[in-house]
């Protein structure tokens, strides 16, 4: 085989959301990655994320959906358990991502509460309610990082780093 078809050992790529695939790359210095990937590598994140839902399945589905985008992730089913988990956590966590309706306390009050202990933490509030049933609940405030159930992995991600990114919380 000629050098130039030769090619490398099958490497790992990382698509945005999903399992690793394996794809041949060729040899040489003439491949050039796609103009899109130093974009979608930056959007992978190295924070710590507290996510709170009382419904296991959304919750299930929510901690592979960032865990998978290189996140760590405290999950919790009920208000009560992330304040637990925000106390007994060793170092920081950087975002909040919780449902608005939720038995025990609403979001909102949970944020207030682990706010107390971690201040520069951001906060995500996702619902699958709609602003006129939110409003009383104070995520529809302006400046207030909110995300509409349901949303997929893509929007999820963006409205992280929008959070994250941001000054406020």
């Amino acid at each position: 085989m000629p050098a130039e078809l030769a090619m490398e050992p099958l490497s790992p790529v990382q698509p945005l959301i999903g399992e690793n695939i394996d794809l041949p790359r060729p040899c040489g210095g003439g491949a050039q990655l796609p103009a899109d990937v130093p974009e979608r590598l930056a959007a992978r994140g190295q924070e710590t994320v507290l996510l709170v839902d009382d419904d296991p399945a959304v919750l299930n589905l929510v901690v592979r959906m960032v865990k998978a985008q290189g996140y760590t992730v405290l999950a919790a089913g009920s208000p009560g358990e992330a304040v637990s988990l925000a106390r007994e956590h060793a170092s920081e966590i950087h975002l909040l991502l919780t449902d608005v309706v939720m038995p025990e306390m609403n979001g909102q009050t949970l944020a207030q509460k682990l706010v107390a202990l971690y201040p520069r933490l951001k906060r995500i509030f996702m619902s699958g309610y709609t602003a006129d049933i939110l409003g009383p609940h104070g995520v529809m405030e302006e400046g207030v990082h909110f995300i509409q159930k349901p949303f997929s992995g893509k929007e999820l991600v963006a409205k992280f780093r929008e959070a994250l990114d941001s000054g406020s919380g």
